[in-house]
């Protein structure tokens, strides 16, 4: 099983992410998250701007995520996934986020950078954007704890 099946599988496995319609990109070991809009989103429809809540959560699922298909990779890499692996989701230790403009109705998108990981705790900046990737709607800065 590749990173790539794992990761899909492992994003149908989890209810909030098929709710968000969230869908995940990797390419090298940079993984891209895609929340495409939909009107559910919307939380201040006099703007309309996309819910704060619905942001913090693109971030943070993409902050795990990431460190989920990191631990699958490194797991390939030192021999074949068996076909019932499951990779053990971070817990968050603690996250902060930072709203910058409001997410307008259209797609988003997201990368999470680890800056530390440690054996047991990883550090990530994570980054949404929406046209404009130097235009980012939102960061976030989380420690979160990692299995095993």
């Amino acid at each position: 099983m590749s990173g790539t099946d794992l990761l899909d599988r492992l994003a149908v496995s989890i209810p909030y992410i098929r709710f968000l319609g969230i869908r995940f990109e990797r390419r090298g070991d940079e993984l891209t998250a895609l929340m495409p809009f939909k009107p559910d989103l919307i939380g201040n429809p006099l703007l309309p701007a996309i819910h704060g809540g619905a942001t913090g959560a693109f971030l943070e699922i993409t902050g795990l995520m990431q460190l989920a298909s990191d631990t699958a990779i490194q797991a390939a890499t030192e021999g074949e996934l068996p076909d019932d692996y499951a990779p053990v989701i971070p817990k968050p230790i603690d996250i902060t986020f930072d709203y910058l403009r409001s997410g307008k109705p259209r797609d988003t998108y997201a990368r999470a950078m680890v800056q530390r990981r440690g054996r047991r705790v990883a550090n990530l900046r994570i980054e949404a954007w929406q046209e404009e990737r130097a235009k980012l709607i939102a960061t976030a800065h989380g420690n979160f704890l990692l299995g095993r």
